[in-house]
């Protein structure tokens, strides 16, 4: 008997959640034809507009057909029925609910009101240009792709480099070793350029140890010893070199454009929130 409740309540729960739904029937009180325009299902005479299910189509990114409208519009008429019960039963005033209302609440007024008055500078199509010619003349001959390996200590260092002498490939061992996000892609990195000798804070992001590692090797070639990153040892591989690539400015001019107001925007954020924080009074 308790795993029948169980599966009821699981059932239930996936419905809300839009996982499944059946299809309610048609009542004869309330038959399609007579719903006001721009409704698409009244429950307990509580209406369902028809924009709310345009929204519930848009966020599914799947193609408008029938039989999706049918699906999504049935999920809607199982969660109103679920919200109108849980209403009647009181659900409303617990805390639980409360805390999730409140939190929503907070959120909501917070971003209208930081979206009314934080202001971005405007970027300028100079700015743009400007910053495409900063990155072309920051550019070196050649473009490199690498392939790392970071790990937390010596010992595994070894254990790496040990596995590569053995024939081990190098993004089996970054999947299994690598305490980096792109060891999921066996420590593959996006193709870079850069001025040889590599010098601090002109690598194209790359740490400077990695970079100067990666001018010295081979195609294919792996750095013999880890290099030191901070408190990591990285184990390097020169994937593929080739003359670099300078994309022309009609193709890149949207990217930049769209950096440079995402750092507007932050500073613009970062000098709003240093004024309230300047005229408030804060205990800690």
């Amino acid at each position: 008997m308790k795993f029948q409740h169980w599966t009821t309540f699981a059932a239930a729960t996936a419905l809300y959640l839009g996982l499944t739904a059946p299809v309610p029937a048609q009542t004869a009180s309330a038959p399609a034809a007579s719903l006001p325009a721009g409704t698409v299902a009244i429950i307990n005479g509580v209406s369902i507009p028809q924009a709310q299910l345009d929204a519930a189509v848009q966020a599914t990114r799947q193609p408008d057909t029938p039989q999706l409208r049918q699906a999504l519009k049935a999920q809607l008429i199982t969660r109103e029925l679920f919200r109108q019960n849980a209403e009647k039963a009181g659900y409303g005033n617990k805390p639980e609910v409360q805390q999730v209302i409140n939190a929503t609440k907070v959120n909501a007024e917070s971003q209208l009101y930081l979206k009314d008055n934080i202001h971005p500078d405007a970027v300028t199509d100079a700015q743009v240009k400007s910053r495409y010619d900063e990155i072309v003349a920051s550019l070196g001959k050649d473009d490199y792709r690498p392939r790392i390996i970071a790990v937390a200590d010596a010992m595994t260092a070894a254990t790496v480099l040990g596995g590569l002498k053995a024939g081990k490939s190098f993004d089996v061992l970054a999947r299994q070793y690598s305490i980096t996000p792109d060891k999921a892609n066996g420590g593959e990195l996006p193709w870079v350029s850069f001025k040889a000798p590599a010098a601090e804070g002109k690598t194209s992001g790359l740490p400077l140890p990695v970079a100067q590692a990666l001018t010295q090797l081979p195609v294919g070639g792996v750095t013999p010893e880890p290099v030191i990153v901070g408190n990591a040892r990285v184990i390097v591989k020169l994937d593929a070199k080739r003359p670099t690539q300078v994309p022309k400015f009609d193709q890149v001019k949207d990217t930049i454009r769209q950096q440079l107001q995402a750092l507007a925007l932050e500073k613009a954020s970062a000098q709003f929130t240093a004024g309230l924080l300047k005229n408030a009074t804060i205990q800690q």
